[in-house]
């Protein structure tokens, strides 16, 4: 069963029926919102990029995203980049799988970001969604849908954190702009 997230919502990660989750992967999907144009509506294709940023006690230590596919300790890693979104199907255009059990002890965040690399904005896109699933079974767990678009160009879109011997989701969903999660860092910090 799916828990739709809202805004600032934390959940607790374990599996259905209990027992804590092994490895999750974090899911990113989008759509080219149509735009009305004199000769009818048409899509432009969106560069969005999904990044995971490994911290320990507030300090960035690590990060996966397009150019830097797996983490250096070999625990979080990116299935690849995707440049144009969605087709319609609603399945993850971008994912970044995480072994829990490997992540190494000091890590005890990791934020997920997404950001626009053409720098289009969130108004030209739709059905944005980040959603943690079980992929030892491939069940959802987590959704968190991005509503409404908006004048930004990045998405602080969730956190997966330590909660004593497991660990915790929390949809953060800020609005920010920057085309990389470098750009994003400031506005990640307060989040931690």
């Amino acid at each position: 069963m799916t828990v739709n997230m809202t805004k600032g919502q934390a959940i607790s990660l374990e599996k259905q029926g209990g027992g804590t989750l092994t490895s999750v992967r974090m899911g990113l999907g989008w759509q080219a919102a149509p735009r009305r144009g004199l000769f009818g509506s048409r899509t432009r294709e969106i560069d969005l990029d999904a990044s995971a940023v490994l911290f320990a006690d507030k300090q960035p230590v690590d990060v996966v995203f397009f150019r830097h596919l797996v983490s250096d300790d070999g625990s979080v890693r990116h299935t690849g980049d995707n440049l144009v979104g969605g087709a319609g199907q609603g399945g993850d255009d971008e994912s970044i799988l995480v072994d829990l059990q490997r992540v190494p002890v000091h890590i005890d965040q990791i934020v997920f970001t997404v950001n626009s690399f053409t720098g289009q904005t969130f108004q030209e896109v739709q059905n944005a969604f980040c959603r943690i699933v079980d992929e030892t079974n491939g069940q959802e767990l987590a959704r968190y849908t991005l509503d409404g678009g908006g004048q930004y160009t990045a998405q602080i879109m969730a956190k997966v954190h330590r909660a004593g011997t497991g660990w915790q989701m929390t949809a953060i969903g800020n609005p920010s702009n920057g085309r990389t999660f470098q750009d994003l860092m400031p506005a990640i910090l307060p989040h931690l």
